[in-house]
């Protein structure tokens, strides 16, 4: 440890292990409306080389950034106006899984009846050829 750095913690203590009460405990990952991005890239796409990078720092992004949003625009996830697509951002959203939830309790349910109504058929069909036989059999043979 340097004389400096032995005289700063003897001064105001070891801070190493100290959280700063002003800071976050987690910085929020930022996120950008479809409309920006769209008016970021066609700066992006007007501007010269030179100027492209004080389009980064005036925005904070980074050109991987640039390069991603880039790749949304050919996919077309920018065109529809920054609509989410049905499936949200890496799945489903939760409005579409209770829509499914919902769809697979109905058909459990129709499957239940059906296999109830399957069921009953059987006995039917058994009762009948049951009666079928025994009605054979009381016939009296001429």
């Amino acid at each position: 440890m340097t004389e400096a750095t032995a005289r700063n913690v003897a001064e105001n203590g070891d801070l190493r292990n100290k959280k700063d009460p002003d800071r976050a405990d987690r910085a929020k990952r930022r996120t950008f409306e479809a409309g920006f991005k769209l008016r970021v890239l066609e700066e992006w796409d007007r501007a010269e080389a030179a100027e492209r990078s004080a389009i980064l720092r005036r925005e904070g992004i980074y050109s991987s950034t640039i390069a991603d949003w880039k790749r949304q625009r050919r996919s077309g996830a920018l065109g529809d106006g920054g609509a989410r697509t049905p499936e949200g951002r890496g799945g489903p959203s939760y409005a579409e899984v209770d829509r499914l939830r919902r769809e697979n309790q109905r058909l459990q349910e129709e499957l239940a009846k059906a296999k109830f109504v399957i069921e009953v058929q059987g006995k039917v069909s058994a009762l009948l050829e049951e009666l079928s036989k025994s009605a054979d059999t009381d016939t009296p043979e001429t």
